[in-house]
């Protein structure tokens, strides 16, 4: 047990923090030590009780906020399909053949692009070669990320296969618009090579 003088007076300081000043625990220490653990109790069951509320009132606060986030994560998700599909549309302009095609599955949402070429040799054997081109955004998983994916195939060589993410509460639109532009005309700067 600690003690300690203030304003003249001694005090003890018990495991529980409480104050006893000298002479009373001197006289009655017994009587003093059941009336605290009794006090102890009571605070002990008080703090059980708000501890359970405020967990109680916590989980709730997180499955909104849960709720929240996965509204944000589909609102985001409708933009960012908006601007690949805006950004896939131009690029059968300057390679005829692509065909388009929309992604809605569990692997995302998004849009591809694909083409099929026979081309046949001297010794006339035919060679067929697949190009293909996807990004999707990823649906919401228990991260909690925002997540976008391509996948980039040129005659049969798969080219890249890459992952952009963000915490929903990081993320930054114009962020994840400027990964997909610069995925597209990455592609398309490595097929006009051919």
């Amino acid at each position: 047990m600690d003690s300690y003088t203030e304003k003249g007076f001694l005090y003890y300081v018990d495991r529980s923090d409480l104050l006893i000043p000298c002479e009373t625990f001197t006289d009655s220490a017994e009587a003093l030590i059941k009336m605290d653990f009794k006090k102890r109790l009571a605070n002990a069951v008080e703090r059980g009780h708000e501890i359970g509320d405020a967990r109680v009132e916590a989980e709730s606060r997180k499955r909104l906020s849960q709720a929240e986030l996965k509204r944000m994560h589909r609102e985001f998700r409708m933009e960012l399909t908006d601007h690949i599909e805006t950004c896939l549309r131009e690029l059968p302009n300057h390679f005829p053949g692509f065909q388009f095609e929309t992604i809605v599955g569990e692997q995302g949402w998004g849009y591809a692009i694909n083409r099929d070429d026979l081309e046949v040799d001297r010794t006339r054997q035919r060679h067929n070669f697949f190009s293909r081109f996807e990004i999707t955004v990823r649906p919401v998983s228990d991260l909690l990320v925002l997540e976008l994916t391509g996948k980039g195939t040129i005659r049969n060589k798969e080219i890249f296969n890459r992952t952009f993410f963000k915490r929903l509460g990081e993320v930054d639109l114009h962020a994840f618009e400027e990964v997909i532009d610069n995925w597209v005309l990455e592609y398309a700067q490595r097929y006009a090579t051919l």
